[in-house]
Protein backbone atom coordinates (compact mmCIF):
# COMPACT_ATOMS: atom_id res chain seq x y z
CA UNK A 1 0.00 0.00 0.00
CA UNK A 2 1.17 3.49 -0.77
CA UNK A 3 2.92 4.91 2.35
CA UNK A 4 2.08 8.78 1.01
CA UNK A 5 -1.29 8.30 1.85
CA UNK A 6 -4.06 6.96 4.42
CA UNK A 7 -6.86 6.25 3.01
CA UNK A 8 -9.71 8.54 4.76
CA UNK A 9 -13.33 7.30 5.43
CA UNK A 10 -14.58 10.16 3.31
CA UNK A 11 -12.95 8.63 -0.12
CA UNK A 12 -14.51 4.97 1.17
CA UNK A 13 -17.89 6.15 1.67
CA UNK A 14 -17.30 7.86 -2.27
CA UNK A 15 -16.10 4.60 -3.09
CA UNK A 16 -19.11 2.91 -2.15
CA UNK A 17 -21.70 5.40 -3.54
CA UNK A 18 -19.81 4.94 -6.72
CA UNK A 19 -19.73 1.07 -6.84
CA UNK A 20 -23.09 1.16 -5.69
CA UNK A 21 -24.53 3.49 -8.43
CA UNK A 22 -22.12 1.91 -10.85
CA UNK A 23 -22.23 5.17 -12.88
CA UNK A 24 -19.85 8.77 -12.31
CA UNK A 25 -22.33 11.09 -12.67
CA UNK A 26 -25.53 9.52 -10.51
CA UNK A 27 -22.89 9.02 -7.81
CA UNK A 28 -21.74 12.77 -7.89
CA UNK A 29 -25.43 13.70 -8.10
CA UNK A 30 -26.02 11.84 -4.72
CA UNK A 31 -22.87 12.91 -3.19
CA UNK A 32 -23.31 16.93 -4.11
CA UNK A 33 -19.54 16.54 -5.81
CA UNK A 34 -18.44 17.25 -9.69
CA UNK A 35 -17.27 14.26 -11.44
CA UNK A 36 -13.89 15.46 -11.63
CA UNK A 37 -13.31 15.94 -7.65
CA UNK A 38 -15.46 12.28 -7.41
CA UNK A 39 -13.00 10.71 -10.32
CA UNK A 40 -10.09 12.24 -7.62
CA UNK A 41 -11.11 10.84 -4.58
CA UNK A 42 -11.09 7.16 -6.60
CA UNK A 43 -7.71 7.50 -8.06
CA UNK A 44 -6.05 8.45 -4.03
CA UNK A 45 -8.06 5.12 -2.89
CA UNK A 46 -6.74 3.24 -6.04
CA UNK A 47 -3.07 4.38 -5.76
CA UNK A 48 -3.26 3.70 -1.39
CA UNK A 49 -3.84 0.16 -2.32
CA UNK A 50 -2.01 0.10 -5.34
CA UNK A 51 -5.06 -2.24 -7.42
CA UNK A 52 -7.95 -0.80 -9.57
CA UNK A 53 -11.38 -0.91 -7.93
CA UNK A 54 -13.03 -0.16 -11.23
CA UNK A 55 -13.19 -0.98 -14.76
CA UNK A 56 -14.32 2.20 -17.07
CA UNK A 57 -16.92 1.09 -19.75
CA UNK A 58 -19.35 2.58 -22.09
CA UNK A 59 -22.08 1.81 -19.71
CA UNK A 60 -20.41 2.99 -16.34
CA UNK A 61 -18.54 1.52 -13.81
CA UNK A 62 -17.94 -1.91 -13.56
CA UNK A 63 -15.93 -3.30 -9.96
CA UNK A 64 -12.51 -5.50 -10.10
CA UNK A 65 -12.21 -8.68 -7.89
CA UNK A 66 -10.60 -5.76 -5.90
CA UNK A 67 -13.37 -3.21 -5.92
CA UNK A 68 -16.17 -5.92 -4.66
CA UNK A 69 -13.72 -7.22 -1.82
CA UNK A 70 -13.66 -3.46 -0.69
CA UNK A 71 -16.93 -2.84 -1.13
CA UNK A 72 -17.76 -5.47 0.80
CA UNK A 73 -16.07 -4.01 3.66
CA UNK A 74 -17.10 -0.54 3.09
CA UNK A 75 -20.01 -2.05 4.22
CA UNK A 76 -19.15 -3.50 6.96
CA UNK A 77 -17.52 -0.62 8.20
CA UNK A 78 -20.51 1.34 7.67
CA UNK A 79 -22.26 -0.64 9.68
CA UNK A 80 -19.89 -0.55 12.57
CA UNK A 81 -20.11 3.33 12.11
CA UNK A 82 -23.74 2.97 12.98
CA UNK A 83 -23.17 0.67 16.03
CA UNK A 84 -20.73 2.97 17.65
CA UNK A 85 -23.13 5.95 17.29
CA UNK A 86 -26.17 3.70 18.44
CA UNK A 87 -23.57 2.71 21.47
CA UNK A 88 -22.80 6.20 22.29
CA UNK A 89 -26.28 7.70 21.60
CA UNK A 90 -27.62 4.74 23.92
CA UNK A 91 -25.04 5.20 27.05
CA UNK A 92 -26.02 8.95 27.22
CA UNK A 93 -29.49 7.96 27.20
CA UNK A 94 -29.76 5.16 29.85
CA UNK A 95 -32.62 3.18 28.82
CA UNK A 96 -34.09 5.26 25.89
CA UNK A 97 -34.18 3.65 22.42
CA UNK A 98 -36.16 3.31 19.49
CA UNK A 99 -37.18 -0.57 18.41
CA UNK A 100 -38.11 -1.46 14.94
CA UNK A 101 -39.67 -5.11 14.92
CA UNK A 102 -40.83 -7.07 12.07
CA UNK A 103 -43.79 -9.54 12.89
CA UNK A 104 -44.98 -12.34 10.83
CA UNK A 105 -48.96 -11.58 9.94
CA UNK A 106 -49.85 -15.20 11.11
CA UNK A 107 -47.91 -15.69 14.53
CA UNK A 108 -49.86 -15.15 17.41
CA UNK A 109 -49.60 -11.38 18.68
CA UNK A 110 -51.04 -12.02 22.46
CA UNK A 111 -46.90 -12.70 23.20
CA UNK A 112 -46.07 -9.73 20.97
CA UNK A 113 -48.64 -7.41 22.62
CA UNK A 114 -47.93 -8.93 26.65
CA UNK A 115 -43.80 -8.26 25.73
CA UNK A 116 -44.68 -4.43 24.32
CA UNK A 117 -46.71 -3.27 26.87
CA UNK A 118 -44.00 -4.56 29.70
CA UNK A 119 -41.91 -2.94 28.44
CA UNK A 120 -43.37 0.19 27.47
CA UNK A 121 -44.61 0.78 31.10
CA UNK A 122 -41.34 -0.06 32.25
CA UNK A 123 -39.33 1.99 30.23
CA UNK A 124 -41.36 5.35 29.33
CA UNK A 125 -38.62 6.85 27.07
CA UNK A 126 -38.67 3.70 25.00
CA UNK A 127 -40.29 4.06 21.44
CA UNK A 128 -41.31 1.17 19.40
CA UNK A 129 -42.03 0.59 15.58
CA UNK A 130 -43.90 -2.79 13.91
CA UNK A 131 -43.98 -3.64 10.59
CA UNK A 132 -46.30 -6.82 9.79
CA UNK A 133 -45.21 -8.76 6.98
CA UNK A 134 -44.51 -11.77 5.22
CA UNK A 135 -40.72 -13.18 6.12
CA UNK A 136 -39.55 -12.26 2.05
CA UNK A 137 -40.07 -8.77 2.90
CA UNK A 138 -39.06 -8.64 6.98
CA UNK A 139 -35.48 -10.51 6.92
CA UNK A 140 -33.79 -8.58 4.08
CA UNK A 141 -35.43 -5.19 6.10
CA UNK A 142 -33.59 -7.05 9.10
CA UNK A 143 -30.39 -7.78 6.94
CA UNK A 144 -30.24 -4.68 6.09
CA UNK A 145 -30.63 -2.86 9.51
CA UNK A 146 -34.64 -1.43 8.31
CA UNK A 147 -35.25 -3.07 11.35
CA UNK A 148 -33.44 -4.24 14.78
CA UNK A 149 -35.47 -7.69 15.81
CA UNK A 150 -38.11 -10.18 13.88
CA UNK A 151 -40.79 -11.83 15.65
CA UNK A 152 -41.28 -14.87 13.38
CA UNK A 153 -41.79 -18.23 12.12
CA UNK A 154 -38.80 -20.07 11.39
CA UNK A 155 -38.66 -23.25 8.52
CA UNK A 156 -34.68 -22.74 7.36
CA UNK A 157 -31.52 -21.85 8.87
CA UNK A 158 -31.21 -18.26 9.67
CA UNK A 159 -28.87 -16.50 7.14
CA UNK A 160 -25.11 -15.86 7.30
CA UNK A 161 -24.69 -12.88 9.90
CA UNK A 162 -28.56 -13.75 11.82
CA UNK A 163 -28.58 -15.07 15.19
CA UNK A 164 -32.25 -17.36 15.79
CA UNK A 165 -33.89 -17.81 19.00
CA UNK A 166 -36.52 -20.66 19.23
CA UNK A 167 -39.71 -19.89 21.58
CA UNK A 168 -42.27 -21.99 21.00
CA UNK A 169 -43.75 -23.98 18.61
CA UNK A 170 -46.72 -23.50 16.37
CA UNK A 171 -48.79 -25.46 14.16
CA UNK A 172 -49.95 -25.25 10.75
CA UNK A 173 -53.30 -26.95 9.75
CA UNK A 174 -55.72 -26.35 6.95
CA UNK A 175 -58.33 -24.31 7.97
CA UNK A 176 -62.31 -23.79 7.06
CA UNK A 177 -65.79 -22.53 8.64
CA UNK A 178 -67.38 -23.55 11.11
CA UNK A 179 -69.76 -24.45 8.52
CA UNK A 180 -67.89 -25.69 5.89
CA UNK A 181 -69.35 -29.24 4.72
CA UNK A 182 -65.69 -30.96 5.94
CA UNK A 183 -65.65 -28.78 9.19
CA UNK A 184 -67.19 -32.16 11.08
CA UNK A 185 -64.91 -34.75 9.57
CA UNK A 186 -62.53 -36.80 11.59
CA UNK A 187 -60.46 -37.43 8.99
CA UNK A 188 -59.96 -35.26 6.02
CA UNK A 189 -58.71 -37.22 2.37
CA UNK A 190 -56.16 -35.36 0.86
CA UNK A 191 -58.07 -35.82 -2.54
CA UNK A 192 -61.20 -34.43 -0.81
CA UNK A 193 -59.30 -30.57 -0.38
CA UNK A 194 -58.51 -30.82 -4.28
CA UNK A 195 -61.94 -30.60 -4.82
CA UNK A 196 -61.98 -27.17 -2.83
CA UNK A 197 -61.04 -23.72 -3.74
CA UNK A 198 -58.26 -21.83 -1.41
CA UNK A 199 -57.44 -18.73 0.10
CA UNK A 200 -53.73 -18.42 -0.19
CA UNK A 201 -50.60 -16.16 0.43
CA UNK A 202 -48.18 -15.35 -2.18
CA UNK A 203 -46.59 -18.44 -4.08
CA UNK A 204 -43.09 -18.09 -2.62
CA UNK A 205 -44.28 -18.10 0.71
CA UNK A 206 -43.15 -21.41 2.60
CA UNK A 207 -46.68 -22.55 3.66
CA UNK A 208 -47.52 -22.46 -0.02
CA UNK A 209 -44.47 -24.25 -1.32
CA UNK A 210 -45.63 -26.93 1.24
CA UNK A 211 -49.24 -26.98 0.59
CA UNK A 212 -47.86 -27.20 -3.30
CA UNK A 213 -45.28 -30.23 -2.58
CA UNK A 214 -48.04 -32.54 -0.42
CA UNK A 215 -50.23 -32.09 -3.25
CA UNK A 216 -47.69 -32.80 -6.04
CA UNK A 217 -46.13 -35.82 -4.13
CA UNK A 218 -49.51 -37.09 -3.59
CA UNK A 219 -50.14 -36.95 -7.21
CA UNK A 220 -52.97 -34.62 -6.83
CA UNK A 221 -53.19 -30.87 -8.82
CA UNK A 222 -52.07 -28.07 -7.82
CA UNK A 223 -54.42 -26.60 -5.29
CA UNK A 224 -57.35 -24.10 -6.65
CA UNK A 225 -56.57 -20.70 -5.93
CA UNK A 226 -59.65 -18.54 -5.10
CA UNK A 227 -58.26 -15.96 -3.91
CA UNK A 228 -54.48 -14.59 -3.36
CA UNK A 229 -53.06 -11.77 -0.51
CA UNK A 230 -50.57 -11.33 2.11
CA UNK A 231 -53.65 -9.59 4.17
CA UNK A 232 -53.47 -12.36 7.00
CA UNK A 233 -57.54 -10.73 7.53
CA UNK A 234 -58.89 -10.64 3.40
CA UNK A 235 -57.91 -14.45 4.00
CA UNK A 236 -59.71 -15.04 7.06
CA UNK A 237 -63.43 -13.36 5.72
CA UNK A 238 -62.45 -15.11 2.26
CA UNK A 239 -62.39 -18.91 4.31
CA UNK A 240 -65.26 -18.26 7.29
CA UNK A 241 -67.97 -15.98 4.47
CA UNK A 242 -67.06 -17.62 1.00
CA UNK A 243 -66.02 -21.13 1.53
CA UNK A 244 -62.60 -21.24 1.28
CA UNK A 245 -59.80 -23.09 2.89
CA UNK A 246 -57.13 -21.60 4.29
CA UNK A 247 -53.35 -23.16 5.43
CA UNK A 248 -52.44 -21.32 8.45
CA UNK A 249 -51.01 -21.29 11.69
CA UNK A 250 -53.61 -22.95 13.97
CA UNK A 251 -53.02 -19.75 16.26
CA UNK A 252 -55.21 -18.13 13.97
CA UNK A 253 -58.29 -20.35 14.53
CA UNK A 254 -58.44 -19.75 18.18
CA UNK A 255 -58.07 -16.40 17.84
CA UNK A 256 -61.03 -16.09 15.06
CA UNK A 257 -62.59 -18.93 16.54
CA UNK A 258 -65.75 -17.80 17.43
CA UNK A 259 -68.77 -14.97 16.16
CA UNK A 260 -69.62 -14.61 12.74
CA UNK A 261 -65.40 -15.42 12.03
CA UNK A 262 -65.82 -19.01 13.37
CA UNK A 263 -62.23 -21.27 11.95
CA UNK A 264 -61.78 -24.56 12.51
CA UNK A 265 -58.52 -27.14 11.82
CA UNK A 266 -59.09 -29.82 9.93
CA UNK A 267 -57.66 -33.20 10.88
CA UNK A 268 -55.08 -33.68 7.63
CA UNK A 269 -52.35 -35.65 8.61
CA UNK A 270 -50.18 -35.26 5.63
CA UNK A 271 -50.27 -31.31 5.82
CA UNK A 272 -49.69 -30.90 9.88
CA UNK A 273 -46.76 -29.23 9.94
CA UNK A 274 -44.95 -27.96 13.30
CA UNK A 275 -42.80 -24.88 12.80
CA UNK A 276 -40.87 -22.90 15.04
CA UNK A 277 -41.42 -19.28 16.46
CA UNK A 278 -38.67 -17.26 17.43
CA UNK A 279 -36.74 -14.37 17.44
CA UNK A 280 -34.26 -12.98 14.79
CA UNK A 281 -31.70 -10.29 15.31
CA UNK A 282 -28.28 -9.00 13.42
CA UNK A 283 -25.25 -11.10 14.90
CA UNK A 284 -23.43 -8.05 15.04
CA UNK A 285 -21.37 -7.15 18.02
CA UNK A 286 -23.68 -4.40 19.39
CA UNK A 287 -27.36 -5.02 20.37
CA UNK A 288 -28.82 -1.73 21.86
CA UNK A 289 -29.92 -2.55 25.39
CA UNK A 290 -33.91 -1.46 24.59
CA UNK A 291 -33.55 -4.73 21.96
CA UNK A 292 -31.79 -6.85 24.79
CA UNK A 293 -34.55 -6.05 26.92
CA UNK A 294 -37.63 -6.53 24.33
CA UNK A 295 -36.02 -10.04 23.58
CA UNK A 296 -35.49 -10.60 27.39
CA UNK A 297 -39.03 -9.81 28.01
CA UNK A 298 -40.58 -12.04 24.90
CA UNK A 299 -38.56 -14.85 25.79
CA UNK A 300 -39.74 -14.90 29.31
CA UNK A 301 -43.34 -14.04 27.94
CA UNK A 302 -42.93 -17.32 25.91
CA UNK A 303 -41.08 -19.49 28.37
CA UNK A 304 -44.22 -21.66 29.05
CA UNK A 305 -43.47 -23.19 25.72
CA UNK A 306 -39.98 -22.52 25.38
CA UNK A 307 -36.81 -24.40 24.23
CA UNK A 308 -33.78 -23.59 25.81
CA UNK A 309 -32.95 -19.99 24.43
CA UNK A 310 -29.48 -19.10 22.90
CA UNK A 311 -27.46 -16.55 25.07
CA UNK A 312 -27.72 -13.10 23.33
CA UNK A 313 -24.39 -11.44 21.98
CA UNK A 314 -22.41 -8.93 24.98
Amino acid sequence: MNGGYAVELRDLEYFAVVAEQANLGRAAELLGLSQPALSKSIARLEDAMEVKLFRRTAKGMDLTAEGSLLLSRARELRQSLRNVAREVSDVSRGHAGHIKIGVGPTVNDEFLLAAIIELLRAEPRITMKVMVSDIDKILPALQSGAIDVVFNLMVFKPPAGLAYIPLREDECVVLCAANHRLAACTHVPLAELSKERWALGEPGLPTQQRLHAVFRDNGLEPPRVALESRLLSLRVQAAANAGLLMYSSRSVATRFGTGDIALKALPVPELRWVRSVGVLHRTEPYLSPAVRRFIEILTRITSGTAREAVPLRR
